[in-house]
């Protein structure tokens, strides 16, 4: 049985420039449509209500990663197989680098982007707990001009986020030189390809004299949005590594995040989990 498709419009601006005026003069007309790979399940369900969609895949000025001395920008459109092919990413972002070689299967990490993870705004996405880990910083860019956000406060509630209708998201900047000695990325799902997470963990700590010194967790899949675990991280912060330490640390986070119960896992499968 064939799944219904609506009848829809797509264009593809020539740049960014066309592509942001088409935005600005119909504000909330215009879908932005990029690798595809979370629209397309949508559409071809006839679940999508958005009818016209602008193609943004092929814009130069939304490809390209760039590194200086102090940041790595990822342009929007970079793809998870960008992310697993760049050294510099791997060694210095390792996170990131097993978040992408997580998501999907090849072919959908061939075509699914960074910029539309983000944009997709789903509490259970796989590469948001690092990039928060990692403290990004997104560059919205409009007819009107460009602006940094913050990536820990781009999130307002579930499936809300700080991107107006006639911008689009046009790079991904983390700052480079944090030296964490310890990384660790944990994604739970029914299998380890194609599966959408029931849990994702992201951390990062640098221990200094045997105690920590800084430390960074996120997740995902256990509250209205991915999130910084900011009490727990506060509770660490200048403690020895040790048993004792680590069982508070579960408590903290324990009543830091609000897992709900879904078709994919239950409030106290993921509560045990994370």
């Amino acid at each position: 049985m064939r799944s219904y498709i609506p009848g829809y419009e797509m264009v593809e601006p020539r740049n960014l420039a066309e592509a942001l005026e088409r935005l600005a003069h119909e504000p909330g007309e215009w879908k932005p449509f990029a690798g595809g790979t979370d629209l397309m399940v949508l559409l071809e369900a006839g679940k999508l209500p958005h009818r016209k969609f602008l193609s943004i895949w092929k814009l130069p000025e939304l490809r390209g990663i760039a590194v200086t001395s102090e940041f790595v920008t990822l342009s929007a459109m970079t793809t998870y197989s960008d992310i697993r092919r760049h050294e510099l990413l791997a060694r210095e972002f390792p996170l990131l680098g097993r978040a992408a070689s997580e998501t999907g299967s090849i072919a959908t990490q061939n075509r699914g982007t960074l910029g539309g993870n983000i944009a997709n705004a789903s509490p259970a996405a796989d590469s948001p707990p690092s990039l928060l880990v990692y403290d990004a910083e997104l560059e919205l860019v409009s007819a009107g001009g460009a602006r940094w956000v913050p990536y820990h406060v781009f999130w307002h509630g579930y499936k809300k986020i700080a991107l107006r209708e006639d911008e689009l998201i046009r790079a991904i900047r983390l700052p480079r030189n944090r030296n964490y000695s310890n990384q660790f990325y944990r994604k739970v799902g029914t299998r380890r390809a194609q599966a959408i997470s029931k849990v994702c963990f992201a951390g990062a700590a640098r221990i200094d004299a045997g105690r920590i010194s800084e430390v960074r967790i996120a997740l995902g899949s256990v509250a209205p949005t991915v999130f910084r675990a900011t009490k727990t991280e506060e509770l660490l912060r200048g403690e020895k590594p040790g048993r004792a330490i680590v069982q508070r640390a579960q408590q903290t986070l324990a009543g830091e995040i609000a897992p709900i119960d879904d078709i994919r896992s239950t409030a106290r499968y993921r509560l045990r989990v994370a």
